[in-house]
């Protein structure tokens, strides 16, 4: 089933005030709580745990929660990331066209920040956006780049003729299910099918956060060139095997922590991304 970014927008807020997990407020700003346990499945070969469907969720509410963030920060880091490794992977000079293909959710609002991002580094973004979410964000979000003069287009059979990059930010780790409605089922079906370096956000669209990329539909044999993690990798990643980054250098270490994340030292300098290896077969 496809959620809406009304419901998981409305289920993250609801529940951040009373969520059952609260951290307690220390000297150092967090409880800390016993390490969790990580089975190995969990955990990439090079040492970083990847997180389920529902851990990111609960991570999510605890950032809005005990740890103080609002969405516009999040969605405001997660997009400033996004625009960073897409510009280490597609320099203005390898092409500016950016085609950005965004979704209802949280995914779709970080692909609008990146868009301005990209904007101001050089770059010509288009943005393919047919069902905005409720969410006021979406609309503050819109209007930031049409004073860019940015433009939204309905056409993204043309709009995928003339661009040198695809960033897909269509589905977030909220997707479940096989089940892709219109017109995302065509959509991305086009963009698998485009010769065009593609770089997907968080997870590439239509693919399973537990288990990977589906096995029939309208995302089979879909993987981009270029995936970048937001917080943390997700669980799909031992299926990716192209070039990954992870961004969303937000998480405070009581949180880190918890979920059993171990990211120090990982970023360097002001760096707001960081290269992961690529998994071997």
């Amino acid at each position: 089933m496809q959620r809406t970014a009304a419901a998981r927008l409305s289920n993250i807020l609801n529940t951040v005030s009373n969520s059952k997990r609260p951290l307690a407020v220390t000297n150092t700003g967090f409880q800390k709580p016993p390490r969790p346990v990580v089975g190995i499945s969990n955990r990439m070969s090079f040492g970083i745990k990847t997180l389920g469907a529902q851990e990111a969720i609960e991570l999510d509410k605890e950032l809005m929660g005990s740890a103080g963030y609002s969405l516009d920060q999040l969605m405001e880091l997660a997009g400033l990331s996004v625009a960073h490794a897409i510009y280490k992977v597609h320099p203005p000079s390898s092409g500016g066209r950016i085609l950005i293909l965004c979704g209802p959710g949280n995914n779709g609002g970080d692909g609008l920040v990146a868009a301005r991002h990209l904007w101001h580094s050089g770059y010509k973004p288009t943005i393919y956006f047919p069902k905005k979410g409720k969410h006021e964000i979406f609309e503050r979000l819109s209007t930031q780049l049409q004073g860019l003069g940015i433009p939204f287009t309905e056409d993204y059979k043309t709009a995928l003729k003339e661009t040198d990059h695809i960033v897909d930010a269509i589905f977030g780790f909220s997707f479940t299910g096989t089940t892709i409605r219109p017109p995302f089922d065509e959509v991305i079906t086009a963009m698998k099918s485009s010769p065009l370096p593609k770089t997907s956000i968080d997870v590439p669209s239509s693919w399973d956060i537990e288990h990977g990329p589906p096995p029939s539909g309208p995302g089979e044999g879909f993987s981009p060139d270029n995936l970048i993690s937001l917080t943390a990798p997700k669980h799909l990643v031992k299926y990716y095997k192209g070039r990954h980054f992870l961004g969303g250098r937000f998480c405070p270490p009581g949180l880190e922590e918890k979920y059993g994340l171990d990211l120090k030292g990982l970023y360097k300098g002001i760096d707001q991304i960081a290269e992961l290896p690529r998994i071997e077969d």
